[in-house]
């Protein structure tokens, strides 16, 4: 049997809550989606206790989410409706702006119906409470199902669903939200793929990176593209290379198990990086249409050179945190947190340079750099622009003019920079850098989402603008490929792991890495 499709048409009704242009700094047009409800396997997880739920209430309180939009909680625990309301109550109550009275209208939309994963006759009671609160709510027979569950229980969900009928829509549409990761390598993410595909089609599965819901990812988009001054600059002539960085201070937490599987860069180089990557490379699309842009996101995928094997040492440098300070504490190595190898030779700090074979970016190197228990959380995209062609001021001027640079600031604090430089006041003929800094929220009136809240809302509505196909999917763990198994190879060809103090800005290879190539890494120094 074929996988059924997603071939309603999303019911989107214009709900205008002020400037649609947004010039003055007032909210601009939202839109709402059609009636749907939701179902989330792993309920009981930490992902729907620390996002997905708190997120719905969110969108609760500010009347975003569909009419006849309920939720119904399914895991393995045995909850009653009940319990699980007081479980997500518990979740809840330290939210800012948390209201008892919307608490109790919020819980009206909760149920709970425990499953087996991989026994599909378990599933019979999530089939019978989905139809008969779908009748009571006017759902319309549209659900979303969302895959909050370690990814080991992905195949048997999906494939149990499939045997109860669960992914068939007699009305409406059907949709499936995987999280990250999507497969550990090439292979296993076909073989989801293949499992998911007789169960689902392409357009009805949301691969979700949370990370592209942010609105300083997707304003990079529109700063490119809605403004003339940046597109003609945005290519090989004008810009000398671009870094992208996700810095961490946590460790692994309470995740080393997983970890101790993936390492830094299957965590965050396949999805968050590389997915950043490929908006801030991409070619225009002649429409602002969710296929349209991620055809031009995985034109970036395949024009990406390969990464090989025999030059990999000088493409990837790769770190372990070792113990030192961090958020104002003193904090163990890697290999003495608990449930990881004492000899681990996981990398959880990465350095990578690739290059982009195009006619818009050859030639340009774009370094990468993520890791964990670093001296600040932060990530942002810079660009940073080739030197003057003609020191005309060198005999005024004696030190040297450094580049012009554009920062994205992503998080903690969300900004645009321009960097350029200008004459100090005074008699003297001498120069100072400033910086052109625009916050992102600076002037906004409206309200502002989260990356889970956009997703979600974005899941309701059909618009896969922010999720990722699967031909990019493969393409990024294709590309991949010979770093993992360079780090993973136990020989001699296999890259150093460098130690890096903890509360430092990685292992000091890193910095002789770029330092090499006549640049330096960009750091957090606040707003």
């Amino acid at each position: 049997m074929s996988a059924p499709k997603d071939t309603a048409a999303p019911a989107i009704a214009p709900a205008k809550t002020g400037n649609v242009a947004g010039a003055t700094g007032e909210p601009c047009e939202e839109f709402g989606a059609g009636p749907c409800s939701m179902v989330i396997f792993g309920a009981s997880g930490d992902l729907a206790r620390r996002k997905l739920m708190p997120s719905l209430y969110r969108l609760f309180r500010h009347k975003l989410l569909p009419d006849g939009f309920f939720v119904i909680g399914s895991s393995r625990t045995k909850y009653s409706d009940d319990t699980f309301r007081k479980e997500i109550y518990s979740a809840l109550r330290s939210e800012a702006g948390f209201d008892e009275l919307e608490w109790i209208e919020f819980a009206k939309k909760i149920f709970y119906s425990p499953v087996v994963y991989g026994d599909p006759a378990s599933y019979s009671g999530l089939k019978k409470l989905l139809i008969e609160k779908d009748r009571a709510f006017s759902a319309n027979g549209s659900c979303i199902f969302y895959l909050a569950t370690p990814p080991s229980a992905y195949p048997e969900i999906v494939s149990s669903m499939g045997a109860y009928g669960l992914n068939d829509a007699l009305k409406g549409w059907r949709r499936l939200v995987v999280e990250k990761p999507y497969g550990r390598d090439l292979e296993s993410a076909r073989d989801l793929s293949s499992i998911i595909y007789k169960n689902f089609s392409e357009e009805s599965v949301y691969r979700i990176d949370h990370y592209l819901g942010k609105d300083t990812v997707q304003n990079i988009m529109m700063l490119r593209f809605a403004n003339s001054i940046f597109e003609p600059i945005w290519n090989r002539r004008y810009v000398d290379h671009i870094q992208i960085t996700v810095a961490e201070t946590i460790g692994v937490e309470k995740r080393a198990g997983y970890y101790e599987q993936s390492g830094i860069v299957r965590d965050m180089f396949q999805n968050h990086m590389l997915q950043v990557l490929s908006i801030v490379a991409m070619e225009p699309p002649s429409i602002f249409e969710s296929d349209l842009v991620s055809d031009e996101r995985v034109k970036v995928m395949r024009a990406l050179r390969p990464l090989s094997g025999a030059d990999i040492k000088d493409s990837l440098v790769a770190g372990q945190y070792a113990g030192g300070e961090s958020n104002g504490g003193v904090v163990k190595a890697y290999i003495e947190e608990d449930g990881v190898a004492p000899d681990s030779r996981t990398a959880t700090f990465a350095a990578l340079k690739v290059y982009i074979d195009n006619w818009r970016w050859q030639g340009v190197p774009i370094y990468m750099r993520s890791g964990k228990r670093m001296k600040s959380k932060f990530s942002q995209v810079k660009i940073q622009f080739r030197g003057i062609p003609h020191r005309m001021f060198r005999e005024t001027i004696k030190t040297e003019i450094g580049p012009n640079a554009l920062i994205l600031r992503i998080q903690p604090d969300e900004r645009v920079q321009l960097k350029f430089h200008t004459k100090s006041p005074g008699s003297r003929m001498c120069l100072r850098d400033v910086v052109m800094d625009f916050p992102y929220l600076e002037g906004y009136k409206g309200l502002a989402l989260d990356a889970y809240e956009r997703v979600l809302l974005d899941c309701m509505s059909g618009d896969k603008m922010l999720f990722v196909r699967s031909d990019g999917l493969e393409l990024s763990w294709a590309f991949l490929a010979p770093a993992i198994e360079a780090l993973e190879a136990k020989n001699d060809a296999a890259p150093d792991v460098h130690l890096y103090r903890a509360g430092t800005w990685g292992p000091a290879e890193a910095d002789g890495f770029i330092n090499r190539d006549g640049r330096r890494w960009g750091n957090y120094t606040g707003a």
